[in-house]
């Protein structure tokens, strides 16, 4: 985690009504304790009015405060839920920040409503999405995010390679598989590719323009696309 994230973090941290001790802070951004004192001192210096109690420890001032965000039990458990659906199925960074975000509501729900984030009773199970699968997503959310066209080495499920140009345009999970909807130039259509047949990728020159008759929502209305 880079610094000003964790600077972020601790703030966000502080927000709460409660103190919260060197060692809890250290404790959820996986950082030694004394790392958490130099960047108290490095947001004090800063600024930020920090007060500090001995044996109690740290919180922002009460004017700073963020006030508690109104959520009721059925919307936190439904954010708790999405969020730990995120952490167990999605690539790294995305399972990163459902984490930062879980700290985040945690640290200004209510206290009578904080119990609802630890309930037990609502599981997300793990398909052991390899890690390849991960970072083959991560890569894919970019390449949507920049209308960039991709370079694939795809495995068809008849075990046939081959070589597409396509138009990444969304990304499904089916609770246990990752397919990626696109416009393929090779056979000039819409097509699902499953993530875990995707061997290699690069990103291709140039972007993709929003063409009628082949973006995300036309791909949605004509339900054409087949995996190979």
């Amino acid at each position: 985690m880079r610094r000003a994230d964790r600077l972020f973090r601790i703030t966000q941290e502080l927000c709460a009504e409660r103190y919260i001790t060197a060692e809890s802070l250290a404790d959820r951004l996986e950082v030694s304790v004394r790392t958490i004192y130099r960047d108290i001192d490095a947001l004090s210096a800063s600024g930020i009015p920090i007060e500090a109690v001995a044996g109690s420890g740290y919180r922002l001032s009460k004017g700073l405060r963020v006030p508690p965000l109104m959520f009721n039990e059925e919307e936190l458990t439904a954010l708790m839920l999405g969020m730990r659906m995120v952490q167990g199925w999605c690539d790294t960074a995305l399972a990163e920040a459902a984490s930062s975000a879980l700290g985040k509501v945690e640290a200004v729900v209510p206290e009578r409503i904080r119990p609802v984030l630890s309930h037990e009773a609502l599981l997300v199970p793990d398909f052991h999405i390899p890690s390849e699968v991960r970072e083959q997503v991560a890569k894919l959310r970019k390449a949507i995010a920049q209308q960039r066209k991709i370079e694939i080495a795809y495995r068809r499920r008849d075990g046939i390679h081959s070589a597409r140009v396509i138009w990444p345009l969304g990304l499904f999970y089916w609770g246990s598989v990752w397919t990626l909807a696109a416009w393929c130039e090779l056979r000039d259509g819409f097509r699902q590719f499953r993530v875990d047949r995707i061997e290699s990728l690069q990103m291709a020159n140039g972007r993709y323009p929003q063409l009628s008759g082949r973006t995300l929502k036309d791909y949605l209305i004509s339900v054409d696309g087949e995996a190979d």
